[in-house]
C-alpha cells in the first residue's frame, strides 16, 4: 500500500499523519485544539505549528474552553510574549473569540461536536484519491460551515482552513485509498 505523501518522512508529522489525521472525533477539547491550531496555520507549514503544539496546551491550559474564553487582553499578550506560539496577535485573540463563540454554541447544540457533525448527519465524508493532487483545499461543506462559523464570530475560519480542520477532526478522510490509515483500509488494520 501507498501511504500519503504529505508527512515526508517528518517523525512528528508522520505519527500525526498515522494517529489522528482524518479519524473521527468527536471531544469538545480536542475540536477546540484543532480548530486554534488550524487557525494558528494560516500562512504557514502544518510542520511549523505542529511544533508549537506543546507551547500551545501550556499557554491555553489543555485548551479549557472556559479558561480560553475568560482571557484578558493583558493575558493575551503575556501569552504572546511568554510561550512559543505563532506570535500573530489576530491568531491569538482568535482563541478567546472562538472560546467564547464555542460557549454561545450551547444556547442551540448540545456541544460544539454537535453542531459540527450536524452538517454530515454523524457521518464523515470518506473520499478515495488516488493521488495527492486529486485532495481538494475547500469543498462546499467547508465553503458552508466557515460562512455559518463566522456568522457566529469565529475567527481565522475561511473555507480553505475550515476544510483542513474538518480533515484534522476526521469529518473528511482524505486519505489516499491506497494508504493504510484510509477508513477502508484501517478497518482491517486496527
Amino acid at each position: 500500500m501507498t501511504q500519503c505523501a504529505w508527512p515526508k518522512g517528518d517523525k512528528q508529522m508522520q505519527a500525526y499523519h498515522d494517529e489522528e489525521w482524518c479519524r473521527p472525533k468527536h471531544d469538545e477539547r480536542y475540536l477546540f485544539e484543532l480548530l486554534t491550531l488550524e487557525g494558528a496555520q494560516a500562512g504557514l507549514s502544518w510542520q511549523i505549528v505542529l511544533s508549537k503544539r506543546d507551547s500551545y496546551r501550556q499557554a491555553f491550559h489543555d485548551f479549557d474552553l472556559d479558561y480560553c474564553a475568560a482571557l484578558t487582553d493583558k493575558d493575551l499578550e503575556t501569552i504572546k510574549e511568554t510561550y512559543g506560539v505563532i506570535k500573530h496577535a489576530g491568531k491569538i485573540k482568535s482563541v478567546r473569540s472562538n472560546a467564547q463563540a464555542v460557549q454561545a454554541l450551547k444556547a442551540e447544540y448540545a456541544s460544539f461536536a454537535d453542531f459540527l457533525w450536524s452538517y454530515t448527519d454523524e457521518k464523515p465524508v470518506i473520499n478515495d484519491w488516488q493521488t495527492d493532487a486529486q485532495i481538494p483545499v475547500q469543498s462546499p461543506l467547508s465553503v458552508q460551515i466557515s460562512k455559518d462559523m463566522k456568522k457566529r464570530g469565529f475567527k481565522f475560519v475561511g473555507p480553505v482552513t475550515t476544510y483542513s480542520f474538518l480533515q484534522a477532526i476526521g469529518m473528511v478522510d482524505d486519505h489516499l485509498g491506497s494508504c493504510p490509515f484510509h477508513t477502508a483500509n484501517r478497518k482491517f488494520a486496527d
